[in-house]
This record gives C-alpha cells, structure tokens and sequence, in this order.
C-alpha cells in the first residue's frame, strides 16, 4: 500500500486534465477502541468483489475522473495502513461526497474487522 504511487497512477489516467483535485483517505490501525479499550491488534477480512463493485459504482458519479482503492487483510498493529482510497474529479462537492461515500461504503459492505 503506497499512497504516493496510486496518485502517481491516478496523474496517468487519460482524462486526468478534466480533475481538479485528488483527495485521499489513509486508514490506520488505532490504538484504542471506540469504547477505549486498548487494541493490541486488528485482523481484517475484505470482501474484494464488493469493493470493485463499489468503486465502479463511485466512478460513474459526475465529475468524478477515477478512484482507486486498497483494504490490507490479515492480521494488523496499531498504527499500520487498513485502506487507502483516492479520489480525483472535478469539483470540491463531487470529490468530497464521493470520498465520504466510498469510505462508508468499504466501512459498511467490504471490511470485516476484529479488534484484540
């Protein structure tokens, strides 16, 4: 996982001159629960038909140019990267939403996470 190098493929992408910026999600690894109970270490799953699917259905949004994505399965420490999602398109209001939604979106129907 490299979040410099899925900006560089997105820069590559044909119609990259029709973006306007590129927005990014880094997912980490807590150290802490929701509820504050400490986290020794995160095993997660991914659904990775799901998450294609997902990132097509993100693509045919307006304004949006591409948008790549990658969830770590297996079994992580604090601190490590769980998921990177990138984004590039057109305007602030199409790259935002869009972001937002694909995060929630691979949060809800792609990971399967359990804390230790």
């Amino acid at each position: 996982m490299d979040l410099s190098s899925m900006i560089s493929r997105i820069k590559k992408h044909p119609d990259f001159h029709k973006a306007g910026m590129i927005l990014c999600h880094n997912g980490v690894v807590r150290a802490h629960s929701r509820d504050g109970s400490p986290v020794r270490e995160l095993t997660v799953k991914a659904d990775r038909g799901r998450l294609r699917e997902i990132i097509s259905e993100i693509k045919k949004r307006p304004g949006i140019v591409e948008v790549l994505a990658e969830v770590r399965e297996g079994k992580l420490k604090p601190g490590d990267d769980v998921m990177l999602i990138a984004v590039a398109g057109d305007f602030r209001e199409n790259v935002f939403a869009a972001l937002r939604d694909a995060i929630e979106m691979v949060k809800a129907g792609v990971t399967q996470k359990t804390e230790r």
